[in-house]
């Protein structure tokens, strides 16, 4: 196979999980797009020099979901964060208990959202590849540039902040029987 058929069919296999990836580091859907065009494009310019002998997909996505990390890195210390645009607004004095299991899914959804963007960079990415793409600790080390032991500290304070977060509480009370 040809390098831009490779490339064309790991883009296939991993744009969703990309997306997701990127979404979850940025908060929104719009930046995501543009964030995974970003880091494929960077990927593309230096497919060729990645090892094809191993498993070529494992390689390229820890290649891939490193330039992910680190460009949206360099995009939040330089793009204005002034008022941002968000899907849910405010509806005070919606009766929690008439809610149906959908809306209430999706409120659960949006306070967790909330809670991991609320994190510092570092441990959001940490939280992001580790939880939500399900990657090694290893793995984590690899697209962050940082030690195995970095991802363990980052990934204590990063759950013991999650811990802390207002909504969160809530929701755990809210959703036990006792």
């Amino acid at each position: 196979m040809d390098e831009a058929a490779g490339f064309r069919q790991y883009v296939l296999r991993r744009q969703r999980e990309l997306l997701r990836v990127a979404w979850l580091l940025c908060g929104d859907w719009g930046a995501a797009e543009d964030l995974v065009q970003t880091a494929l494009a960077k990927a593309w310019l230096r497919w060729d020099r990645l090892d094809h002998d191993i498993d070529e997909d494992r390689v390229a996505h820890a290649y891939v979901r490193r330039i992910l990390v680190s460009t949206s890195h360099d995009w939040r210390s330089r793009r204005w964060r002034g008022e941002r645009p968000t899907a849910l607004l405010p509806e005070p004095g919606r009766d929690q208990l008439r809610q149906s299991q959908d809306e209430r899914s999706l409120e659960v959804r949006w306070v967790l959202v909330a809670a991991v963007q609320a994190l510092p960079p570092r441990q959001r990415a940490v939280i992001v590849l580790r939880y939500f793409d399900d990657a090694t600790e290893a793995d984590t080390a690899a697209a962050l540039g940082c030690s195995v032991g970095t991802v363990k500290s980052q990934t204590s304070k990063a759950l013991t902040a999650l811990r802390r977060h207002p909504g969160l509480p809530e929701l755990q009370m809210q959703g036990s029987t006792t």
